[in-house]
């Protein structure tokens, strides 16, 4: 006897709220023997549907009955559209990693997205990175290569990115980081929120945390953890919306300056904890100072020009989030009051450059911060 499954409108204008879920909740409820009555039979009436379910083989398996209800739904229109998102990579001399993150992120794991394209902005390069992004353009034609014959700075790239770019959802990240499997869809799913605007991932460092450096990036980032769980603050991957066209040119922290264009016009911030993303932080004092200063004297230059204060320049709140960080371990005892005094040293040099009016958009490279990412 051949088995079929039929969706009815009981009204045109219910037919397109119902989804390809809730068909299949029914179906499952259905082929269970559940009386009409049952939660899942309400909920499609409610939604102005029914279905009828003819007798299966007695071989056939529920899964393939499930997955033609699914398939039916897609048909009539009644599944849940994916949301779709340009990808934007800013890249300076990443020969080292590039190659790895293009690979990571075509092969991300998508169930809420999906990535329609992916731009590397390759800026004043003069290493290896043009070539191996072409070979990625060869392999798949979602990855395209823009050239900017000089270095211009990270904020004229991603406004050249932001004019490119055709998806309504876009998504930044650093050059010198790898995401996880399903870092992309956990990150743009909270998109599917209408009041969401902004989202950013979680980053976390590759550094041994048994040595004095690694040590103080661990901390630091798990600082920015604890108080981004609480008060968003993004940076290293986020993904928005296109409500905005384009950054100042001359910032010096480009995530940050996007959160009051998303905060201003109603819209909410997101911190998406399970959206992992590796990076690599400063192995060396000297670059360690040279990040902090330019992301402080940044911040400092936002705060004046548009009037908006990021969450981790709230001193209770970052003395909150180091004491959900202490562990009773050496290193906090003797590697913590050095941390401090590094981190008040690279804000002064910060303020320094600030009150010297000191331009950071071509910043000096960590070099420490950059190589392959595994």
């Amino acid at each position: 006897m051949k088995a079929y499954l039929s969706v009815f409108p009981t009204g045109s204008r219910h037919t397109h709220h119902a989804s390809a879920e809730i068909i299949s909740v029914a179906a499952r409820a259905t082929y269970a023997g559940l009386p009409r009555w049952n939660k899942p039979y309400r909920e499609l009436r409610r939604r102005g549907l029914f279905f009828c379910l003819d007798r299966l083989p007695p071989k056939r398996r529920l899964s393939n009955m499930i997955e033609q209800t699914d398939d039916l739904a897609s048909n009539l229109g009644l599944a849940e559209p994916k949301l779709t998102c340009s990808i934007g990579i800013m890249a300076y001399n990443e020969e080292a990693n590039i190659g790895r993150l293009l690979q990571a992120l075509l092969e991300q794991q998508t169930s809420c997205c999906r990535i329609d394209e992916i731009i590397i902005l390759a800026s004043g390069c003069t290493d290896n990175t043009e070539r191996i992004v072409s070979d990625f353009c060869d392999r798949d034609s979602r990855v395209k290569l823009l050239v900017q014959p000089r270095r211009e700075g990270k904020a004229s790239a991603i406004n050249l990115f932001l004019r490119q770019a055709r998806s309504d959802i876009l998504v930044l990240e650093s050059a010198d980081t790898l995401p996880e499997p399903t870092t992309i869809d956990r990150l743009v799913e909270p998109l599917a929120d209408p009041e969401v605007g902004m989202t950013g991932a979680h980053p976390v460092p590759v550094n041994d945390p048994y040595t004095f450096m690694g040590f103080v990036v661990n901390t630091l980032w798990e600082m920015h953890h604890q108080i981004a769980n609480e008060h968003p603050k993004l940076g290293e991957l986020t993904a928005f919306r296109r409500i905005f066209y384009r950054i100042p040119y001359d910032s010096a922290v480009d995530e940050a300056n996007m959160e009051p264009l998303v905060r201003g016009q109603g819209y909410q911030l997101r911190y998406a904890a399970e959206a992992l993303v590796h990076n690599r932080g400063a192995q060396t004092v000297s670059d360690f100072l040279k990040q902090r200063r330019r992301i402080y004297a940044g911040h400092l230059r936002m705060r004046r020009e548009q009037g908006y204060t990021v969450a981790t320049m709230n001193g209770g709140r970052v003395l909150m989030a180091l004491v959900r960080c202490w562990r009773w371990d050496w290193r906090y005892v003797v590697w913590t009051p050095a941390m401090i005094a590094l981190e008040m040293y690279g804000r002064y040099l910060g303020w320094v450059d600030y009150r010297r009016k000191r331009n950071h958009a071509v910043w000096d490279i960590a070099v420490t911060t950059k190589g392959g990412i595994k």
